[in-house]
């Protein structure tokens, strides 16, 4: 029978191929093997390296292996465990050829799992392992000594991603890399949650309640830096225990006793793993004798038994993304098109039927809002964090090394709440999408509304969250989230080919501050006009009608837009609506009534109705709107009405310049390297406000070409140069001002923050004290006192507001509280929760004298308010149910204390909905004002405007002069005398003037020739 199980686990071992008979060198007992270097001297000859017999009892011992055996007992990492080995036909044969380092020595199924602490001394071989050569000299010394495995891991293995929180149990043991610091294995590790704290489990006697806000969603994706540096820093003093008790529990297996066989336990190979190498270096104790030819003694590996930990916290999951979700290796969109079908969507993913049945409800939860932004970041809200899943957790952790974990059966990685907007910055720095996912209710609050809720119709067992915004870089709205003052706008482009004259369709908006532009024209076949108009405005996002544009249309889009520019092409009618549909959707949306309730459709903006007739522009505002309805921005944006009409190439007051022209001039971006630096508009612009800077883009790209406009600037800059006290005092206070632009239209969506609102209101406080200021200027015809005189009487609508709402607390505590007798109903609200602490306050007085003890006072642990604190001495009634303890109080909760704890957080939490509502009646109520609030910022911007040439007028530095227009020449000339370039005098101190003449009695044209850099720009630029 022994000859039958030694065969049986023979053949279970992999057999290594058979060596090569030494050739005559080979023979030569003084020829050394390769494994010698690697080997420790020994003074005795020893086993050959290759054999996996026991050790031959004539064996010398070594003095290096009992220098490393003298630790009996070091501790002991569980190595993953090893799979059980195929079976192999051929005999195991012996080898000459060195084992190569980085294979790990596979263990036989009937290896005994020896104790690393006892001696083995064996005189014949019971292991079924191929026969060792004959390698130990007559006479020498028996040899005990303990086994390590010196392996190392395979330089040619692939290194396995884990997902999943690094643990000792789940990978395996790096015995080759010493400067590898290895994880205490008492230490703690982070906690991953296996289940998502929304579900509740119907089978159970009591749900599992959590609250969203609950802090130990920490542990779920975020451990702490201090807790892994002392993590750290206790790996490097691990404790020796003692020798006589093992490191883990092990099976009832009795170490083999001395001259005698060692014998087998009946262990499966499942459940075999190697033993523990040392954790200290032994590199200085290995030797290179080059007189010695003795072979060294093998080290052989000993096995163990597993002992399965019962307690030991499963992983949440054990499949790569593929296995748990195969629809994810192989993509698809919403129509099953795979990503080289010209047609495919890159917006969605297809998600089998199936699917859905085996999804939990977080899941389907998450994978329905998920499924229509597949090539959108969504940060998904969770308590006090916002959370990432799947591929969009693993471009957080590749792009800024979140830390990954697992939640349940999905990737994860998170963010606080409270640094949200600086990551959703990161990631649109970096050209993503991004969308934010709420919870629009609390724990608390949803158990009230299922209470509430007499329908009969089942509760979802999650916190409902909904789709709250999609951000982009050409769509932001929120100013903190704006890289600079300019606009960035998202543009819509219809082309339309007739009789080979090409026609374009233009919408395009400004999502920060709301305001809406149309432009239609017909162009030459150069694409003229469009090029003018790309170069002029500077798209920041671009929507195309998906296969429609021209080649000359695209090749001017490449060429004059950024490389950071978005672009999203739109399907045809579907996407991109025709113009029938966009009128219609414009109809039906009642964008531009009163009431959100109407069907009247309200009044259309003017500019909105000059141009409703043109099939071309109504297809490319379909197209804005139908892409501002996916972002949730087409409500907020539309009903303010901000719209104009915009014309590329003015002909009625204004210069004609063309897009070539705006990039040859230098206008807005060099020739050098793109940027603003040298341009004639970073010269002039001298604006203090954001939206005076907007405004005054605009005066660049359309300088004025009538002569009496032109004059009635120059008269204002002479004005304000010649009071210098007063342009500096009004430039003072602005620059105290916000952009009251972008932020008057946060709080017609609603969606301003309570300290911007302050900000608003000081803000035209402010420019009632600029216009002050500007009364010395007042009494003329020019246009500063056109400008003053028409500016709204702001005191009416603002005295309303100096007692409306506690401005302190706004700031502080970012709330808006309104004062006493302006919201009756917050009023109650505030009654309400007064009069539930006023009977707690009655309670605990009752208690003191009940039960005896003036030290009775309530205490707040936690979310768990209102415990009642004794000391521990104190004897209670049976009825009271102890919360928590220290080892000098104790803290209870009682029926009666419990049912007033509960109506004062229902009361707190329809406390903190009411105060949003409040919010929502003030921006509302702010809102009606509207008309006047946009009307003073206009005025300020031109004013801004005007001080901004005065300035700039004053700094030149060089002999400089008002031009003359002279109107009753027959025939035009121009002549300037001593013109300089107004960029290059503060870079060039020996600047030659040039003298210009044209025209007149001069020639009509001057042909510059010149040598490269000669300067023939630089003139032409003067």
């Amino acid at each position: 029978m022994a000859d039958e199980k030694a065969a049986a686990d023979t053949a279970r071992t992999p057999a290594r191929p058979a060596a090569k008979p030494a050739g005559p060198v080979g023979s030569s007992s003084k020829q050394r093997s390769i494994m010698s270097f690697f080997q420790k001297s020994s003074p005795g000859p020893a086993s050959s390296p290759t054999s996996r017999d026991k050790v031959s009892p004539d064996s010398q011992r070594s003095p290096c292996l009992q220098e490393t055996t003298k630790a009996n007992s070091l501790p002991k990492p569980k190595p993953k465990p090893k799979p059980e080995s195929k079976a192999s036909s051929k005999p195991p044969v012996k080898l000459s050829t060195p084992v190569p380092s980085s294979d790990i020595i596979e263990p036989s199924s009937s290896q005994e799992n020896s104790d690393p602490g006892s001696t083995v001394q064996s005189t014949t071989s019971t292991l079924p392992f191929s026969k060792s050569s004959k390698s130990t000299a007559k006479g020498a010394k028996d040899t005990t000594f303990k086994a390590s495995i010196t392996s190392s891991p395979s330089r040619k293995a692939k290194k396995v991603v884990s997902y999943a929180e690094s643990s000792d149990e789940e990978q395996p043991f790096n015995y080759g890399n010493k400067t590898q610091r290895t994880r205490r294995r008492g230490g703690a590790r982070p906690v991953v949650k296996e289940e998502d704290e929304d579900e509740y489990d119907e089978d159970d006697d009591t749900n599992r309640q959590v609250d969203d806000d609950d802090d130990d969603d920490v542990g779920d994706f975020i451990a702490s830096e201090d807790s892994d540096n002392d993590r750290r820093r206790q790996s490097r003093k691990r404790k020796r225990p003692a020798a006589s008790k093992p490191s883990r529990k092990r099976p009832n297996v009795s170490p083999p006793p001395d001259n005698q066989e060692t014998t087998m336990t009946n262990v499966d190979d499942d459940d075999l793993i190697t033993a523990d190498h040392p954790t200290t270096s032994t590199a200085s104790q290995w030797s290179y004798d080059p007189e010695s030819v003795d072979k060294q003694p093998v080290v052989v590996p000993i096995y163990r038994a597993v002992v399965k930990d019962s307690k030991h916290k499963e992983r949440a999951y054990t499949k790569e993304p593929e296995d748990r979700y195969p629809w994810l290796a192989n993509i698809r969109d919403k129509e099953k098109r795979l990503p080289s079908d010209p047609e495919y969507d890159p917006r969605t993913i297809f998600i089998p039927p199936a699917a859905w049945n085996k999804f939990s409800p977080f899941e389907k939860q998450y994978w329905g809002i998920k499924q229509n932004l597949w090539d959108t970041i969504v940060f998904f809200k969770k308590g006090k964090f916002y959370e990432l899943y799947e591929n969009d957790a693993t471009i957080g952790h590749q792009e800024f090394d979140f830390k990954m974990t697992d939640r349940v059966n999905m990737r994860m990685v998170g963010v606080p709440e409270s640094s949200l907007d600086h990551w959703v910055n990161q990631f649109i720095a970096k050209q993503y999408k991004v969308a934010r996912v709420d919870q629009m209710e609390t724990n608390l609050g949803k158990e009230m509304r299922e209470r509430e809720d007499k329908s009969g119709k089942k509760a979802d067992k999650i916190i409902s969250r909904q789709l709250s915004c999609v951000l982009t870089a050409g769509t932001l709205v929120d100013g903190g989230m704006l890289q600079d003052d300019m606009a960035a706008y998202c543009v819509a482009i219809k082309e339309s080919v007739v009789d080979d004259v090409p026609s374009f369709g233009i919408a395009f908006v400004d999502t920060a501050t709301g305001r809406f532009q149309l432009s239609g024209f017909v162009d030459d076949v150069d694409r003229t006009k469009f090029e003018t108009f790309v170069a002029q405005i500077g798209p920041r996002e671009l929507l195309l009608e998906k296969s429609r544009l021209s080649t000359k249309a695209l090749r001017i889009l490449k060429n004059n837009t950024s490389p950071t520019t978005i672009w999203t092409h739109l399907k045809p009618g579907t996407e991109f609506w025709d113009a029938d549909t966009s009128r219609r959707e414009l109809k039906c949306g009642n964008y531009f009534s009163a009431s959100p309730e109407s069907d009247d459709g309200g009044t259309w903006p003017e500019a909105l109705q000059q141009v409703q007739d043109d099939d071309s522009v109504m297809s490319a505002m379909g197209a804005l709107l139908y892409y501002l309805k996916f972002l949730q921005l087409e409500r907020p944006l539309l009903s303010q009405g901000n719209f104009e009409r915009y014309v590329p190439i003015h002909k009625n007051g204004t210069l004609v310049l063309d897009g070539q022209t705006l990039m040859n001039l230098e206008l807005f971006t060099n020739s050098a390297n793109g940027s603003t630096e040298g341009t004639l508009f970073t010269l002039l612009n001298k604006c203090i406000t954001p939206f005076g800077k907007r405004l005054f883009r605009q005066w660049v790209a359309h300088p004025l070409c009538d002569v009496e406009l032109i004059n009635e600037r120059l008269d204002a800059v002479d004005l304000l140069n010649a009071d210098v006290t007063v342009r500096e005092q009004f430039s003072s206070q602005l620059v105290k001002m916000p952009d009251l632009e972008r932020l008057i239209s946060r709080i017609h969506a609603g969606a301003c923050k309570p300290e911007d609102f302050v900000r608003v209101l000081e803000g035209f406080e402010q420019i009632q004290h600029c216009m002050s200021l500007l009364s010395a200027f007042r009494g003329g015809s020019g246009i500063l006192d056109r400008l003053i005189s028409s500016m709204p009487d702001l005191q009416e609508p603002l005295s309303y507001w100096q007692s409306a709402f506690d401005r302190r607390r706004a700031k502080e505590e970012k709330m808006l509280i309104p004062e006493k007798g302006i919201e009756p109903d917050f009023d109650d609200s505030l009654s309400r929760m007064g009069d539930i602490k006023g009977q707690l306050d009655h309670l605990l007085s009752e208690k003191k004298a009940e039960l005896k003890c003036r030290s009775l006072k309530f205490t707040d642990v936690g979310k768990e308010i209102y415990q009642m604190e004794t000391p521990k001495s104190a004897k209670v009634p049976s009825s009271w149910r102890q919360m928590s303890a220290t080892k000098d109080v104790k803290r209870w909760y009682f029926p009666e204390l419990t049912r007033l704890v509960r109506e004062l957080q229902e009361a707190e939490e329809l406390h903190s909905q009411l105060v949003r509502e409040i919010a929502s009646r003030l921006f509302r109520k702010f809102d009606v004002d509207y008309a006047a609030w946009i009307r003073a910022v206009k005025i300020v911007a031109q004013l801004d405007c005007l001080v901004s040439i005065a300035k700039a007028s004053s700094s030149m530095g060089q002999p400089a002069c008002r031009p003359q227009f002279l109107d009753d020449q027959e025939r035009s000339f121009v002549d300037f005398d001593e013109l300089r370039h107004p960029c290059m005098t503060n870079t060039v101190d020996d600047f030659i003037p040039n003298d210009v003449k044209l025209g007149g009695d001069w020639a009509k044209i001057n042909l510059l020739t010149g040598a490269n850099a000669a300067g023939k720009s630089t003139v032409l630029r003067m």
